[in-house]
């Protein structure tokens, strides 16, 4: 059973990724009335086929790891003249190549675009179903060997709000920043804020040939000397109905300072706090409401949990997202970890990375069984991911490849003529070559994990 949800979650995640892919490919073609002669999910042999209204043949083929859509280009025409035979005089007119280059550049943009595009709807659906964990990386603990460039170090309860200018807003982010800088020498400057100043400070660290194995880029933060909790802020989320918090008009959105006399700086400090008061009347809230300052006297209700009473106050932490808020996060998330993609494959490239971490099919499978075993959820935040990954790759200039074919559109609108077919048939050759390097090495790494 175990193995059937693998097989079938492997089938889902590729196919869904594949067919998006290929249908951007496939729409803009029709845009462009250039005739698609066959739009296949899979590669290889053909099992099963229809034709549709325009000619195009609709396949399943054998091998599940890729598509492909196959347009009527002009070469081919002159490669297998029978072809001609199949197609009327318009469809013979519309070959890719006869296409103006913007047209072609489009058609090879649209493959990605479209998984561009699916990240974003999946990223989208997502926050807009799930609460936002308001949750900031906060120094637990710092290594006294770690070496600083400023006057100022980390200490205990720091809320780091950026490395290098760039923000850190969730748990992946420190991590995923850090890795950028895999091979660097020099500064990295943590933008901290910290009790008892108004205003926020930087902490400089010095570091060289940062994250230099495999090892240490399993945990950035660990080979730099800190350890972090990520907690969630103080800021109310749900107010249930009738519950102590509502009874006092306490509201969603509003951000506790303080509890009686103590200082507030995590819900987990507001659990802590209200657990600890059972039964208290007219307990001081100190409460930041749009910008001001307000106080509410709050009577803390009590429940039994595990043969000791606690005191309870109504609330969940995490506040929902409404969908513009979660379509600028799904695009920017989106953006972001595709930058990120591009700034790793350059690492591998400079050997400041391992690439022990890249996964061919056997991995990608596993991948889809754990998260598909885990929830919907977490597939479908796989699925966003490899769609980044899948529209990164394919945008490399690497010929074969879609970024290849534009790199060879770029080079033909310089020099205003093709390149010559010998040449052409050299860089494809080369470039098909390549790609199938990659995936030897990539189901090596697979196979080298299992043994």
């Amino acid at each position: 059973m175990t193995y059937l949800i693998y097989i079938l979650a492997f089938a889902v995640l590729l196919g869904v990724l594949v067919t998006i892919h290929e249908f951007g490919h496939f729409i803009v073609a029709r845009m462009c009335k250039v005739h698609v002669q066959r739009f296949s999910i899979g590669m290889g042999p053909v099992f099963y086929k229809k034709l549709d209204k325009h000619g195009t043949e609709f396949a399943l083929s054998a091998i599940p790891l890729g598509g492909y859509v196959s347009m009527i280009t002009n070469k081919l025409i002159e490669l297998e003249p029978e072809i001609s035979n199949q197609l009327n005089e318009e469809q013979l007119k519309n070959t890719f190549d006869s296409k103006p280059k913007w047209q072609r550049a489009s058609i090879m943009f649209a493959g990605p675009l479209a998984n561009f595009l699916l990240s974003i709807f999946i990223f989208t659906a997502i926050f807009l179903n799930t609460a936002d964990p308001q949750i900031v990386p906060v120094v637990n603990s710092a290594n006294q060997e770690i070496t600083y460039s400023s006057d100022e170090s980390f200490q205990i309860n720091d809320q780091i709000l950026s490395i290098n200018n760039t923000s850190v807003k969730e748990a992946k982010d420190v991590n995923l920043e850090l890795l950028t800088y895999a091979g660097y020498t020099g500064d990295l400057s943590f933008e901290v804020v910290r009790d008892g100043l108004e205003k926020s400070t930087n902490v400089l660290v010095k570091v060289s040939n940062f994250l230099p194995t495999s090892e240490s880029q399993s945990n950035p933060t660990e080979y730099l000397g800190i350890d972090i909790l990520y907690l969630m802020q103080p800021i109310i989320g749900k107010v249930i109905p009738g519950g102590s918090a509502d009874n006092a008009g306490i509201k969603s959105n509003d951000r506790i300072l303080k509890i009686g006399d103590a200082n507030i700086n995590f819900a987990s400090d507001i659990q802590k706090q209200v657990s600890e008061n059972p039964n208290n009347n007219n307990v001081e809230f100190k409460i930041e409401r749009d910008g001001k300052i307000i106080y509410l006297p709050v009577d803390i209700g009590s429940q039994l949990r595990e043969d000791k009473i606690v005191g309870m106050l109504g609330v969940s932490f995490g506040t929902s997202r409404g969908l513009y808020q979660s379509l600028l996060k799904g695009v920017y998330e989106t953006y972001n970890l595709s930058v990120k993609t591009l700034q790793f494959i350059g690492k591998m490239i400079s050997g400041n990375m391992g690439t022990e971490n890249l996964s061919g099919p056997i991995g990608i499978a596993q991948m889809a069984g754990d998260t598909a075993q885990a929830g919907f959820l977490p597939f479908m935040y796989l699925m966003a991911l490899l769609s980044i990954s899948l529209a990164v790759l394919n945008l490399l200039p690497i010929p074969v490849l879609d970024g290849g074919q534009l790199t060879l559109l770029g080079i033909e609108a310089i020099r205003g003529k093709p390149l010559p077919e010998k040449a052409e048939n050299i860089i494809y050759t080369g470039g098909a070559a390549i790609v199938v390097m990659l995936m030897v090495f990539a189901i090596f790494n697979d196979i080298s994990r299992f043994l």
